[in-house]
């Protein structure tokens, strides 16, 4: 399973005691490929520093490109689908560069995708993506 996650999610899923735990815990068990850009990596670190803190951000987002289930992606087209907060377009174009299965997020902005027929593109929420997770063995 290919996927690509949200800032949101990281931010969500690295608290021990966050019900959004699992979606870390299936990372880091390798359950699924997480496709990454550079840009994203230092959005989670940015995020990430402001959040919690630099030196949770430094062991996260270190961690991040030595795992295996890990793939960086080259992004060679900016489709500029999601209008109301350009940033989130990282997110968008580095899924279909993927060929993600699934994008996962709880932003709101990610909502203008359903109504786009081409490129197709699979965004869930939070807890859509654990319902899944919870399938796998």
């Amino acid at each position: 399973m290919k996927v690509v996650l949200d800032t949101n999610v990281i931010l969500s899923s690295i608290f021990p005691y966050s019900p959004f735990r699992p979606i870390f815990d299936h990372f880091e068990a390798g359950s699924f490929r997480l496709g990454l850009t550079t840009e994203i990596l230092l959005e989670y670190e940015e995020k990430l520093s402001s959040n919690f803190s630099p030196f949770v951000a430094e062991l996260v987002v270190g961690a991040m490109p030595l795992k295996a289930n890990v793939e960086f992606i080259e992004v060679f087209f900016k489709w500029k689908l999601i209008y109301h907060d350009l940033d989130d377009n990282k997110f968008v174009d580095c899924a279909l560069a993927f060929g993600a299965d699934y994008l996962v997020t709880n932003d709101r902005h990610f909502r203008a995708l359903r109504s786009i027929p081409f490129p197709s593109l699979t965004v869930l929420k939070m807890e859509d993506f654990m319902k899944i997770l919870s399938k796998l063995p």
